[in-house]
């Protein structure tokens, strides 16, 4: 069955996850208050709303309870009406809210209101970022929570020639690999702990947040 979601807010960040969503064939109802962005982003969703979410009976039109998510991607420009919207969302029975939040206050009161999931993209985008522009090896980077990552980390200098068993990452760093991806052949296959490391390889690797960065600097 296909699965269903609700967009609130088509700021650069609703619209990039509207269009993700839909290329995943997952079926969008993309709702904003203004015509223009709601007619862009009726060239790919499966329905666009123009509407004032924090409207209880418009909102309700939309039946929240029956999808399987709603992100309120509400950004600065109006924050009331963010909380608002997360608070109808829950109240209304939806299964998943996820919601935007722009500083800690607004994480917290987004969670009182009852948000399954609060996100700061342009935080984490940022944190993820430094951690490129400071280290050269790391390729991109996924949080999992509030301490965990999964990051892709070419193989230092250092570890070249080495096998990960000999290298004992999760002892030294506490860096679990989940995979690697050869730079030889572009292949990704499951560690194995006797197989050289090549130049270029990538690891993509479980850690808490700065264990990574730390593997780097020490190895």
């Amino acid at each position: 069955m296909q699965r269903q979601a609700i967009i609130i807010g088509l700021g650069q960040f609703g619209m990039s996850v509207a269009r993700a969503l839909s290329e995943r064939r997952v079926e969008v109802l993309a709702i904003d208050v203004r015509e223009e962005l709601v007619r862009i982003a009726s060239a790919f969703v499966s329905e666009a709303a123009c509407f004032d979410a924090s409207d209880t009976e418009a909102l309700a039109r939309t039946s929240p309870e029956l999808r399987d998510f709603c992100l309120c991607a509400i950004g600065d420009e109006n924050r009331e009406a963010s909380i608002i919207c997360t608070a109808l969302l829950r109240q209304m029975g939806a299964r998943r809210v996820i919601a935007r939040s722009n500083d800690d206050v607004h994480s917290r009161i987004l969670t009182l209101v009852g948000a399954h999931l609060v996100i700061n993209p342009e935080r984490e985008f940022g944190e993820r970022f430094a951690n490129q522009l400071v280290h050269q090896n790391i390729r991109g980077e996924m949080s999992l929570g509030a301490d965990i990552r999964i990051t892709e980390v070419e193989v230092p200098t250092s570890f070249v020639g080495q096998t990960l068993g000999q290298v004992q990452l999760p002892r030294r760093f506490g860096v679990t690999v989940i995979a690697v991806r050869s730079a030889a052949t572009s292949a990704v296959t499951l560690p194995d702990p006797t197989v050289p490391l090549g130049t270029g390889d990538i690891l993509i690797v479980v850690s808490q947040n700065d264990a990574v960065c730390e593997m780097i600097e020490r190895a």
